[in-house]
C-alpha cells in the first residue's frame, strides 16, 4: 500500500472540513501528528492549486484570514468564507468559536 506524503494527508483532512466552518494550520498538523508544523501545512495550502480542497476554509489560529494572498485577488477568501455564512471583518473571522472545527475531535484517528 502506498504511504501518502505529508501534504497529500493534508488535502485529505481539509477535503473534510464542513460546509461554514474552518481548522486552522496547527490543528490540522496536530490531528497529523505533527504537532508544531502548522508552517508545513501553510505550505501544503500553498501548494494546493492543484487540488481541488476547499483551502479557504484554513486559517491560523486566531482566526486571520493569512493565507488570502494566495487566492485570486486579496477579497477572494473572505468572499468564499462569507459566501458560507461566515463573518469576517478585517480580515479576521468573527466568533471563531462557533465556527472551529477541529479535526482531532471530529475524524477517526488519522484518516
Amino acid at each position: 500500500m502506498e504511504q501518502l506524503s505529508f501534504f497529500q494527508r493534508v488535502y485529505k483532512v481539509v477535503h473534510q472540513i464542513p460546509y461554514a466552518k474552518v481548522t486552522s494550520y496547527g490543528a490540522i498538523a496536530n490531528y497529523l501528528g505533527s504537532k508544531g508544523s502548522a508552517r508545513m501545512v501553510g505550505w501544503a495550502m500553498n501548494a494546493s492549486k492543484k487540488h481541488e480542497i476547499p483551502a479557504h476554509r484554513v486559517v491560523n489560529k486566531k482566526g486571520l484570514l493569512t493565507g488570502k494572498h494566495h487566492f485570486q485577488g486579496t477579497s477572494l477568501m473572505q468572499q468564499l468564507l462569507e459566501s458560507e455564512g461566515i463573518q469576517v471583518i478585517d480580515f479576521q473571522i468573527q466568533n471563531l468559536e462557533a465556527h472551529f472545527w477541529d479535526p482531532h475531535k471530529e475524524l477517526p484517528p488519522e484518516i
